[in-house]
């Protein structure tokens, strides 16, 4: 799906995704990705949704989000709760969603200054 792009923002915008890649202001990632409005962190988790696991989130807190996203692919899965301890001992929001959900979701809050990460997972068939 292709998004608006806002080619005055000084920030990481999604402008495409698709099940093979991110766009990310126009450049393609073909990997899970993690952005931030100032920070991308490609193949942030390496495997599918089954392999999360608390230690992925833990390490985009160094982003210092108020929410994270996380984008479970193709459809909204929720993760177990020992996944989200990380986040919430931080006192970070989380909300989980579908990645396009997420994407979109993203763009908006990065768009008003808010200080979010969306942790995505490349929306694959399942």
């Amino acid at each position: 799906m292709k998004l608006q792009q806002n080619p005055h923002a000084p920030i990481n915008l999604i402008t495409a995704y698709s099940a093979e890649s991110f766009s990310i202001n126009g450049v393609a990632y073909p990997c899970h990705l993690a952005v931030a409005p100032a920070a991308l962190a490609e193949a942030w988790i390496d495997g599918e949704f089954e392999s999360l696991q608390a230690e992925h989130l833990a390490a985009l807190l160094a982003h210092k989000p108020s929410v994270l996203l996380l984008g479970t692919g193709s459809r909204q899965r929720f993760p177990a709760p020992a996944v989200l301890r990380p986040l919430i001992d931080a006192g970070v929001g989380c909300e989980v969603m579908d990645t396009g959900a997420a994407c979109r979701t993203y763009n908006i809050l990065a768009s008003e200054g808010r200080l979010v990460v969306a942790a995505l997972l490349l929306p694959r068939g399942r």
